[in-house]
Formats: C-alpha cells, structure tokens, sequence
C-alpha cells in the first residue's frame, strides 16, 4: 500500500515539490479554528468564511503551479574552468507560455547533486510569457573531473505564501573543469626552485663557446674545464651559447596504491600549477604519464595539458616509461622513486613522499623530497 500511495503521489505532483511555510502553517491553523467554530455554532457566515479560506488555498496552489509551468533553463560557461576558483557563468531562463507571465521565481543549485555552487540564487521578480531572462552569476566547481549533469531547481513562493513549490531542472551537458591552478605556499616556494635550476641546467648546453664561469651546484661535470680550475683554485665550467629552447619533460607516475588517493590529487593540483606557471613563462613542457604524452605548443597547448589532468585517475600495474629527451629537464611525481631510477630518469628532479609514513603524507599537501639520482 505504501509503494501505491507514493506512485499516486509521484503522478499526481510530477516533478514538483511542496513545502508548507510558516505563514502557511499559520493559515491552516486559522482555517482549522474557523471550521471548528462553524460546526459548534452553525453560523453561516462562518461557513463563508471557511469556503472563501478554502478557495484561497486551492488558488494559491494553482496559481503557484502556472507560474513554474513551462519554464525552461540554459547555463552557459566559460570554456576553460578550473576548480576551486569562482567563474562567471550566464543563467538564462525562459517562460515558453505564450500569454501567461510567472512570478517570484528564484532559481538555485542542488549542492546535493555533486554540481556547481552558486555563489547566491538568482531572483526574477517577472517573467512575461514568452520572454527570455538572463543573470550572471559566480560559479565555483568544488574538484576537478567532467561533470556530466548539472542541476538547478525552481522555486516560487507565489501569490499569498502559503507553500514553497520547487520544480527540479537537470541539464545534461558535460562540463570539464581543470585541476586548481592557484598557488599554494608550498607549491610557489617549489616553483622557485626549479624555476632556479631549469636557467642551471640549460646554462652551456649549445656548442659555440661562450665563457668560462665558477662552477654552480647541481651542474654535470662533464662541462668542467680542469686546465681552468688548476689555474684558478676552484671549479671552472665551460659555458657555450644556448641553441635551444628550454625543455621541462615531465611525468606523472599513475601507479598508486587506493590508500594514497589523497596524495595523488595533490600530485595531479602540482602538475597543473607547474604546467601552467612554466607554460606562462614560455617554458616548452614534455608532459607525460603512462600511456599519454604531449609537447606543448608543437603538439597541443596548455589546455590539453589540463584537460587530461582534469580526467587522469590512478591505475595499478603501469610501468615506468624511460624519458624522451636526453638533455631536457625532469621532473617525475611518484610514490615510487627507485623504479624511476631503473627506468633511466637519472638527474630527475623526484617529488614524491616517503613511503610508510602515512601521518606525515596526510599532513602536507605534496611531501617534496629534493633529491636527484646521480
């Protein structure tokens, strides 16, 4: 009997949804006390009184449901977002009633629905039939990922507020939204440092000559010049004139055990503030992981970077791939340093965490190890 009742109930509101407000409360109160008092006296004009109460409701919930009737919602956004960070979107709502106007109408996201929040709802005090309203609103995706569904709903309190009726609308569009892009402390200090390393690493790698210089940390020794440095007393390198652009291969590592989701979300934030924070400088980025490599500009732009960031997920079983590019700077994300080393990232810039160490892990965002295997 309760499943009938509920299929009765579904047919009969649709998809719409009632909540009785406080005013409402207060009517049906008074309603109650009128009927009440027209019985035990048998006064007609209490019975009146109760009929016209009555018509009321029965108006206002007709009313109610004309102005949520033939409404139809569009939400447009910007073509790149990123989560985390408020967005303009476009609301546009339409009343395909060709005389009858609605009014009061709000309209809000369902948070519930794993959607966009709206920073507020958007009110319209009117809508003429056939007339098409718009409002800008700020949006912000809580995480990355495609969302495939976004849902909205209507309310309208309208004409005496007795009841809140909502109709639900969902808009079946996928939406990509990239990694968040904004800068963490510890990512920005980060940043820094290789930003330092990279102008290190690229310093003499064309074949004119251009000087010799003191020799600065984190160099290869194969650019030391021994007659210089006899001379001198200290290490001397040979620096030549750069005949490339700078190159930053890096490689995010997809093989992570389930208990280490958390940190590859911070991974997957890192690589995006770094790929887009370097790509920004005019830096060429060899990205990669297992099964997926892009150079950017030649073969995509930064957004192809981000949008397979927006989507990666981890996967068991992937193997290291070697690196590309021999004289490109490395960077290499994984919870797995030593089977980098076997693949042959020598001289790769490694962030990962230490393994085991499950408290520490929790506590930062990205545990940064600066080591180098030489």
């Amino acid at each position: 009997m309760r499943k009938f009742w509920e299929q009765i109930r579904r047919r009969l509101t649709g998809r719409i949804r009632y909540r009785m407000t406080q005013g409402g409360l207060l009517f049906t109160l008074a309603m109650l006390l009128v009927g009440l008092g027209a019985v035990v006296s048998a006064n007609n004009l209490l019975f009146l009184v109760l009929a016209a109460m009555m018509a009321t409701v029965l108006v206002s919930g007709l009313v109610s449901r004309l102005c949520l009737a033939g409404l139809e919602l569009d939400f447009l956004l910007p073509e790149h977002v990123s989560a985390g960070r408020k967005v303009p979107g476009r609301l546009l709502v339409r009343n395909e009633k060709w005389v009858i106007p609605s009014f009061s109408i709000r309209v809000e996201a369902i948070r519930d629905a794993g959607g966009p929040a709206l920073q507020s709802g958007v009110y319209f005090p009117l809508i003429t039939g056939g007339a098409m309203m718009d409002a800008t609103v700020e949006v912000l995706f809580p995480r990355r990922g495609a969302y495939r569904q976004n849902s909205f709903a209507f309310y309208t309190s309208f004409p005496f507020g007795f009841l809140e009726k909502s109709a639900r609308v969902t808009l079946r569009r996928e939406t990509v939204v990239y990694p968040s892009i904004d800068p963490q402390p510890a990512f920005e200090d980060l940043l820094t440092g290789i930003a330092g390393e990279i102008e290190t690493h690229y310093r003499g790698l064309g074949k004119d000559f251009y000087r010799i210089r003191p020799y600065e940390a984190f160099e290869s020794s194969r650019h030391v010049d021994w007659k210089a440095t006899a001379h001198v007393g200290s290490l001397q390198v040979r620096e030549f004139a750069r005949e490339q652009e700078q190159t930053v291969e890096m490689f995010l590592d997809r093989d992570v055990r389930p208990e280490m989701d958390h940190w590859f979300e911070s991974a997957v934030d890192c690589c995006a503030f770094l790929a887009w924070e370097l790509s920004s400088r005019g830096t060429s980025i060899l990205f990669r992981s297992q099964g997926f490599a892009v150079r950017q500009p030649l073969e995509g732009d930064i957004y192809t970077i981000l949008k397979y960031l927006a989507l990666v997920y981890p996967q068991r079983g992937d193997a290291p791939e070697a690196p590309l590019e021999d004289s490109s700077y490395k960077i290499v994300l994984t919870t797995a340093p030593g089977r980098f080393r076997e693949a042959g990232w020598l001289g790769a810039r490694i962030l990962g965490n230490e393994l085991g160490n499950a408290q520490r892990f929790e506590s930062s965002p990205l545990d940064t190890i600066n080591k180098h295997l030489d």
